[in-house]
C-alpha cells in the first residue's frame, strides 16, 4: 500500500426533484448572479432549464445563459463564456448536463479565476492554476464522474488536440443529481456512460504500483454494479433504482476513492482515445471500449496478476490452468459484455478506420503530450502505442 490523500470537498444531493434546490443553495454558497452553461436543445426540451430557471428567481438569484456545449467540448465555447462573465460580471456558474458541459463550465472557472492568462496554458501543461472560480453542477448522464473529479478535458477544434488538466482546486462546490433526469437519454448515450464509469475504475486497477484490499473490494463492487444495471437499463430504460445506482457510481468511480493505496492508474486508455476523440469527435465511452481490448492484450503479462484477479472476482471466470488464460478469457468476458450493451470494441465498430499516417499522428501526439514512456500496467512508447491503435481497427 501507497500512501494517498484522498480529498472529496463537493458536497452531493441526491434524489428525485433534488434540482428545484438549486436556488437556495447557490444562494447559501454566496451567489448573486449565475452563468448557467449547458449543451443543445434536451435540457430545454424536458423542462429541466426551466425548472432551474424558475429556482434561481424564486431565490433572488439573476443568470445569464450559455447553452451550445458539444461533446468533447470546444476551447472556443470555454473563451465565449470566459467574456460572457467578465461582461455580465458573474459571481457563480452552474453547469447544467454532463461530464462535457460541466468540463467547459470548469475551464471558464480557471479562466476566470485567471483572468489575464489564456487558460488554454492549463492544458498545454504550461503552468499550473493558482485559483478557481466558484462552481456547482446539476447532473443529466451518469458517465464522466467530472461532478466530483479534479479532471477536466477540452478539445481545441481548430488544432484537434484533446488534452486533460487535473487539479483539486476544480472540484465542484455541490452536485445535484437526479436520477429521473437521465430517462430521457438515448440508450447509446446510458451505455457509453456506463463504459466510462467502468474505465475509470479500471485505469486505476489495472496498475504496478502499490494496492490495498479494500481499495480493490470497492473497485470490484463498484464494476460488478454497474455491469449489472447497465444491462438492465439496456432494456428497462425507465428503471430509476438501476438508474441511481448508474448515477451514484459515476462519482464514486471518478473521485479518487477506487485508487487509494496505489499509483493513481495506468491512464494509457483515457490518453489514447482523447486523440480519437479529438481527431475523430467520438463519444468518449464508446471510444474507450473500442480501445481497451486491444490495450488489454497488449499489456495482460507485465500486470498478469491484476487481470488474473479482474477475470475471477468481476467476469466470474474459473481460474484456468495457466494464469495467462484466466487473464484472457477475463478479457474477452468483458469483450462480450461491452457487445451486449451495445458497445464497440474495435475503431471500425466505432465507425472509425484511421489511416497509417493517422495513426502515427495520434501516437506522436501522445508523445508530445506525456513524453515516453508512460503507463502502469506496462511503460509503453510511440511505437507500442501506434501498435494498439492498429490492433484496434
Amino acid at each position: 500500500m501507497l500512501n494517498f490523500t484522498f480529498y472529496t470537498p463537493t458536497k452531493v444531493i441526491f434524489g428525485k426533484d433534488v434540482e428545484n434546490r438549486t436556488g437556495e443553495l447557490v444562494r447559501e454558497y454566496g451567489a448573486s448572479k449565475v452563468l448557467l452553461h449547458y449543451g443543445g436543445k434536451s435540457a430545454e426540451r424536458t423542462g429541466l432549464l426551466e425548472h432551474i430557471r424558475q429556482s434561481l428567481k424564486g431565490a433572488g438569484v439573476e443568470y445569464v445563459e450559455l447553452g451550445g456545449v458539444v461533446p468533447n467540448p470546444h476551447l472556443d465555447k470555454v473563451y465565449e463564456g470566459i467574456e460572457l462573465c467578465k461582461k455580465e460580471q458573474v459571481d457563480f456558474v452552474l453547469a447544467v448536463g454532463g461530464g462535457s458541459v460541466i468540463d467547459s463550465s470548469k475551464a471558464i472557472c480557471y479562466g476566470m479565476a485567471e483572468p489575464d492568462k489564456d487558460v488554454w496554458e492549463l492544458f498545454e501543461n504550461k503552468r499550473k492554476a493558482e485559483a478557481f472560480f466558484p462552481l456547482a453542477a446539476v447532473l443529466t448522464i451518469a458517465a464522466a464522474g467530472s461532478e466530483m473529479s479534479n479532471s477536466c478535458v477540452i478539445t481545441d477544434e481548430k488544432t484537434l488536440l484533446k488534452r486533460a488538466y487535473n487539479d483539486d482546486i476544480a472540484r465542484p462546490l455541490f452536485a445535484l443529481m437526479d436520477p429521473e433526469i437521465t430517462k430521457t437519454l438515448p440508450d447509446y448515450q446510458t451505455e457509453s456512460g456506463c463504459a466510462d464509469i467502468m474505465m475509470h475504475t479500471m485505469e486505476r486497477y489495472f496498475n504496478n504500483g502499490g494496492s490495498m484490499e479494500l481499495t480493490d473490494g470497492i473497485a470490484e463492487a463498484l464494476l460488478k454494479t454497474v455491469m449489472h444495471n447497465a444491462q438492465i437499463l439496456h432494456t428497462d430504460p425507465d428503471n430509476y433504482e438501476a438508474r441511481a445506482e448508474v448515477m451514484w457510481a459515476s462519482s464514486l468511480s471518478h473521485n479518487g476513492l477506487t485508487g487509494c493505496g496505489t499509483d493513481g492508474g495506468d491512464w494509457v486508455c483515457h490518453r489514447m482515445e482523447h486523440e480519437v476523440g479529438g481527431m475523430f469527435d467520438v463519444t468518449h465511452g464508446a471510444g474507450l471500449a473500442a480501445i481497451w481490448g486491444s490495450w488489454a492484450r497488449f499489456v495482460y503479462r507485465d500486470c498478469l496478476s491484476r487481470f488474473v484477479k479482474f477475470a475471477v472476482n468481476v467476469m466470474g471466470i474459473r481460474p484456468q490452468e495457466r494464469d495467462e488464460d484466466t487473464a484472457l478469457a477475463g478479457i474477452k468476458a468483458l469483450e462480450d459484455f461491452f457487445r451486449s450493451i451495445g458497445m464497440p470494441t474495435n475503431l471500425r465498430e466505432l465507425g472509425v478506420e484511421p489511416t497509417d499516417g493517422q495513426i502515427d499522428a495520434m501516437a506522436h501526439s501522445l508523445v508530445s503530450a506525456y513524453g515516453e514512456p508512460f503507463g502502469s500496467a506496462k511503460k509503453l512508447t510511440r511505437e507500442d502505442m501506434a501498435q494498439i491503435y492498429r490492433k484496434a481497427r
